[in-house]
């Protein structure tokens, strides 16, 4: 069983400027990813797919095995992320000759997951045999509850009315908020479909404090707060 992580990171943010190298306790954020995907024990090797120069330093300076430069119309704002990976893991089977079995990217602006994290959504995907696996946190609105959409005629109606009525949103079906820290496919699967959701995927269920994905100055400063907290404790 032959395994690759991808870490893909666009120089480009706008929401929180120069963000997958700006230092996080000490270190960029990105090298918190490189060093769970080392620390995880699973991986051939490490990759890392960047429009930006001073991204692909950083992660060389990291110990990252391979570093992949992106084209730039996968580096634009508009550009969708699926393709960007499959670029990347081409690119390294190229240069290595390798094919690997189970593909795992993961988000560069996700520096709160745990090693096992990563470990237990392969172990789910390639347990179950499925094509890929995603994760997420439990969602904090419901739309068979409290998440809510507004008709073309203004009138506000839940977005999944139930079969019956739910009067807590304990008990709704099980819904779950999409954190992007990890996903995993089996190989065949990233190049023949063109979306993440397949008839088989699966979800690997994460805790609400490993699930912030960094997308606004705010953001940045609740992980750097809960960051340190672990460390007082």
């Amino acid at each position: 069983m032959k395994r690759l992580c991808t870490i893909c990171a666009r120089g480009g943010s706008k929401g929180v400027v120069g963000k997958n190298f700006r230092p996080l306790l000490g270190k960029p954020l990105i090298a918190h990813s490189i060093e769970q995907a080392r620390a995880s024990g699973l991986f051939e090797l490490i990759a890392v797919s960047s429009d930006s120069d001073e991204i692909l330093a950083v992660a060389k300076a990291n110990g990252v095995d391979i570093l992949i430069k992106r084209p730039e119309e996968l580096a634009t704002d508009t550009a969708a992320k699926l393709p960007v990976i499959q670029h990347c893991v081409a690119e390294v089977e190229k240069q290595t000759g390798i094919r690997f079995n189970t593909l795992v990217d993961l988000d560069a602006t996700s520096p709160l997951r745990l090693p096992e994290d990563i470990i237990g959504a392969v172990k789910l995907l390639e347990d179950r045999g499925v094509s890929n696996v995603i994760t997420g946190m439990p969602a904090r609105r419901s739309p068979y509850f409290n998440l809510v959409e507004v008709g073309v005629d203004d009138v506000a109606r839940l977005s999944k009315p139930p079969q019956g009525l739910v009067v807590r949103r304990q008990d709704a079906p099980p819904c779950y908020d999409m954190n992007a820290s990890v996903y995993v496919w089996q190989h065949d699967a990233l190049f023949t479909n063109a979306t993440i959701f397949n008839a088989d995927t699966r979800l690997y269920e994460m805790p609400e404090e490993r699930s912030i994905d960094i997308d606004s100055e705010l953001d940045f400063k609740f992980v750097e707060f809960l960051f340190k907290s672990k460390k007082d404790i």
